[in-house]
């Protein structure tokens, strides 16, 4: 099998200098010393916020790295095989631009407020049933997960699938400039990182940078349940782009979500497009997660694919987990039922969680939301956490437990007796949850990442499972 990189482009597309490196190279690559593919591995020495990846050459080599990428100020007490190269991060963003300036592959990007990972991982799914696909992995989008996920891009795969996330204006970027796709998917906009942009405008006008890095001819595909879809229109007009296409519930969609159906724990919808009409059935409820699988739909039609292959795909996707992932705890006949949204939230994301809820039904027992504070939503978090209220009633919980300061908004908000306990932390939370948890309640969790609620939820396996 070819080579990721051999030694001499090593040295080439960065401009490194190699030392003791094998002429074969390496077969992949690493930023974490403890995640080694088993031997062929460069190991990248990234500094980051916390630790200094140069701190951690001798262990990456000890575990099998081929070698180690080093910043030059950090290469003189170093030892055995290494590329250094003026710094080590650039070094990967030069790597993952010449990866991608040999790649044939037809290449998305993903990015939105709501469901780029889930949409990522719809796409990995059509994409592996029509060829050779490579994906990001986990949520690596950020300013070294997406150099990373690209340096990582094979030789001969038909296509690439990256997910792109931002803070703050200006991000996304750099970032689609070494992606280059040839379909840029924003899927939402929606009041996350509202604290970084002071309004939804600001979002929208910053996940629009995607159009930014399109290849000349691509198109722009564009989730159109959300208030912003005509902002982001005439943004990717601003950016050159020739095709816009929506997708989503909203009438006008250029792929349009009817006929919604609940199967159990299934979903179906027909898709309209044009004279087109298709039945999709996708292995979770919720119009959101339908709604997901529609741009996937989408994207692999403009890709090419043979729509007949894309359902076939689609009929097995499924909620990730810490997005929506049902696991039933204990025994068969009455199990415990664990809804897993510990991973994020945003109003958007809070309220297609709960509607999902709704249409559950506990097999012998409560129906228990676990809601946590939706962070980084600056000046209107109180509103906003106030606002979700309605689809708390609406989600038919016998009991509601919230977790953080910024719930207490919906705490007044909510009629008086409704909420079981408020608790500032998972951690203070955790006892008086699970004494009151019996086989046959569903639960679900959801909150912020920065909530830790991902604990709470390992503690409610490792009790009912």
């Amino acid at each position: 099998m070819a080579p990721l990189f051999t030694r001499d482009e090593l040295a080439d597309a960065t401009g490194g200098t190699a030392r003791g490196l094998s002429e074969e190279g390496i077969s992949s690559i690493s930023i974490d010393s403890r995640d080694i593919a088993l031997g062929g591995a460069l190991f990248v020495a990234i500094k980051g916020e916390r630790f200094d990846g140069h701190d951690f050459v001798d262990q990456a080599l000890e575990n099998g790295a081929a070698a180690a990428m080093v910043s030059q100020e950090k290469a003189g007490g170093l030892s055995g095989p290494i590329l250094v190269v003026p710094d080590a991060l650039e070094g990967l963003e030069a790597l993952a631009r010449a990866a991608r300036a040999r790649s044939r592959a037809q290449i998305v990007a993903v990015t939105g407020s709501v469901g780029k990972t889930t949409t990522k991982e719809a796409l990995r799914l059509v994409f592996s049933a029509a060829g050779n696909t490579h994906a990001s992995i986990k949520s690596f989008n950020n300013h070294w997960g997406v150099p990373l996920t690209l340096a990582r891009l094979p030789r001969d795969v038909d296509f690439g699938v990256f997910e792109i996330g931002m803070n703050h204006a200006g991000e996304i970027t750099p970032l689609v400039k070494l992606v280059r796709p040839h379909i840029a998917v924003i899927t939402s906009i929606a009041p996350a990182h509202l604290d970084a942009f002071g309004s939804l405008e600001g979002i929208a006008r910053a996940k629009a940078e995607i159009f930014s890095g399109l290849e000349p001819g691509g198109t722009a595909l564009i989730g159109a349940d959300h208030d912003q879809l005509g902002l982001l229109r005439q943004e990717a007009e601003r950016a050159g782009v020739g095709t816009v296409v929506t997708y989503g519930l909203a009438p006008d969609s250029d792929w349009q979500v009817t006929d919604y159906q609940v199967l159990g724990d299934a979903a179906s919808a027909e898709i309209r497009h044009g004279d087109e009409h298709y039945r999709l059935t996708i292995a979770a409820p919720g119009r959101h997660m339908v709604a997901n699988a529609a741009g996937a739909l989408a994207t692999a039609v403009l890709s090419g694919i043979d729509p007949s292959v894309a359902l076939g795909a689609l009929a097995a996707f499924g909620a990730q987990a810490g997005r929506g992932q049902k696991s039933l705890l204990g025994e068969a006949d009455v199990p415990l039922v664990l809804t897993d949204e510990s991973y994020n939230a945003n109003t958007a994301s809070m309220r297609a969680a709960l509607e999902v809820f709704a249409s559950q039904e506990a097999p012998g027992g409560r129906k228990i939301v676990v809601l946590g504070d939706m962070l980084e939503l600056g000046k209107d978090s109180a509103a906003l956490h106030a606002s979700l209220a309605d689809a708390v009633g609406a989600s038919g919980a016998d009991r509601v437990y919230l977790v953080g300061e910024h719930m207490w908004a919906l705490a007044e908000a909510l009629e008086a007796g409704r909420v079981t306990l408020h608790a500032k932390s998972a951690e203070e939370l955790a006892e008086p949850l699970l004494d009151s948890l019996a086989y046959g309640d569903a639960v679900m969790v959801k909150g912020s990442n920065g909530m830790r609620l991902a604990g709470l939820v390992q503690k409610i396996r490792d009790k009912f499972q």
